[in-house]
């Protein structure tokens, strides 16, 4: 009975001593990571601060363009102490302040415009203006590089989890229902594919947005156009559709008209929010 005693003993020294290993894998892991994100914190305040002091070297005689200014100094002091507040590894919360940074960067370049545009600046002003859009690139490149780097692991798990499609086929529909491939009959298009399987990927609604381009090349819109975002770029859709999506292929349509149809070839291509998921033709007689 001893014997087995000190053999349990072995036993359990072993095993604490694995999971003590495996505990000071994941803390050194994770430190290493958080690291990084505070690093990334500290280089979107730098940049935030630099963006404030930009602000301050730009003046006009301009009362309403000054007034205006002031405001876009305002909103970079709240988004300062917003970022302040704001936990490194809050990663959704500090992606929200990299975009409103680059809108407010934005912003400056436009007033920019406006104050040279209309001769207030003097000379030495103007110099000190392009310095500060030469420096403001410069610091955008060097973000743009860290924020690419740190991210990369992010984005390799988000790769897995993204939402595939396949099967598309796009058919003209007439008034009455039936498919057909005449223009002068068809009074929208009918574009069908599959969701693919994936058990990773988030489930619930998932809007699919659709863009339809005629033969010149130019996309078709309707009065229920709008504005949606896919892989981090702005586009305009045709139409869109909401799907329940639980995990499992799931197959859908969506359609596409309003606008008459002319002899051609039509393209239309199909989106989630992560990027594009499928397309396909059809040849109007």
């Amino acid at each position: 009975m001893e014997k087995n005693l000190k053999t349990i003993i072995i036993i359990l020294s072993v095993v604490a001593a694995l999971l003590i290993g495996a505990l000071a894998w994941v803390w050194i892991d994770r430190g290493g990571m958080i690291k990084e994100l505070n690093l990334e914190k500290e280089e979107l305040t730098r940049q935030t601060i630099q963006l404030r002091s930009e602000y301050d070297s730009l003046s006009t005689t301009n009362d309403t363009l000054n007034l205006r200014l002031t405001e876009e100094r305002e909103k970079i002091d709240l988004l300062i102490q917003r970022i302040n507040k704001t936990e490194a590894t809050n990663r959704a919360r500090i992606r929200e302040y990299e975009r409103e940074l680059g809108t407010l960067r934005s912003i400056m370049r436009s007033y920019i415009h406006q104050i040279d545009s209309l001769n207030t600046l003097n000379l030495a002003l103007r110099q000190d203006a392009t310095q500060a859009r030469e420096e403001a690139s410069r610091a955008t490149q060097q973000y743009e590089e860290l924020r690419t780097t740190t991210e990369e692991y992010a984005r390799q798990v988000e790769i897995g989890a993204q939402i595939k499609g396949r099967n598309f086929i796009l058919t003209g529909i007439t008034e009455s229902g039936k498919e057909s491939e005449r223009s002068s009959r068809i009074s929208k298009l009918k574009l069908c594919g599959s969701l693919i399987e994936n058990s990773i990927a988030r489930k619930g609604p998932h809007n699919i947005y659709l863009r339809v381009k005629g033969p010149d090349g130019i996309l078709l819109t309707n009065p229920d156009q709008g504005v949606f975002n896919t892989a981090g770029e702005q586009m305009i859709y045709s139409a869109v559709r909401e799907i329940d999506y639980q995990g499992t292929e799931v197959e859908f349509c969506i359609y596409f008209g309003g606008v008459s149809f002319s002899r051609g070839i039509y393209k239309a291509e199909a989106y989630t929010v992560d990027g594009q998921i499928g397309a396909a033709d059809i040849l109007l007689r």
